[in-house]
């Protein structure tokens, strides 16, 4: 499989988002490679967005997220479930794009619609905050560029504490994939 490479991280996060659907997410553990195609993303666009974790400023949890692109950015919600985000634009700009859902393909463990979900399918937690999406073991892939599928935007869930960033269509998903958190 063929790595995205840095540059792909280096542009737009609402770019970045659309265009991270329909890739593969690829998890290596004990040898074993565990395969999902993304479905549905959300771009968080730095810290004039009130719904980011950058918004609060660069802050111990947000660090990495301040820092280089190309890079998962890993945290605890509701002190449950992780959240994974691949860091987006240039370093110090706090950009993110979360990976809400993921279509299994091979060797996933679980229900992966929804962003703790498909953490847990993955074997994705806070030991992979920061990690280089370009290393051996966890990384994201290109996949062939049949982009027969049409994307659907919509408001981004659970951020409506936003104000008016609550409202924006920050959310892209792969229209009728069955694996979608919340088609509507």
């Amino acid at each position: 499989m063929q790595k995205l490479p840095r540059s792909f991280y280096d542009r737009d996060t609402t770019l970045v988002a659309q265009e991270l659907l329909g890739k593969h997410l690829v998890r290596v553990v004990h040898g074993v490679e565990h395969v999902g195609r993304i479905v549905e993303v959300e771009a968080y666009l730095g810290p004039h967005d009130l719904a980011s974790h950058s918004s609060r400023g660069l802050t111990a949890r947000t660090r990495v997220m301040f820092g280089p692109r190309g890079h998962a950015y890993v945290y605890l919600i509701y002190g449950l479930y992780h959240c994974m985000n691949v860091v987006t634009e240039r370093e110090g700009h706090g950009s993110a794009v979360v990976l809400r859902a993921v279509e299994p393909i091979r060797n996933q463990i679980g229900r992966s619609s929804g962003p703790g979900l498909l953490c847990q399918a993955m074997g994705s937690d806070r030991q992979l905050n920061a990690h280089d999406l370009l290393s051996d073991d966890f990384f994201i892939a290109a996949t062939p560029e049949n982009r027969s599928f049409r994307i659907v935007r919509r408001p981004r869930v659970g951020v409506d504490y936003a104000r008016h960033w609550a409202k924006r269509h920050l959310r892209f998903y792969i229209q009728g994939n069955a694996f979608v958190s919340r088609p509507a």
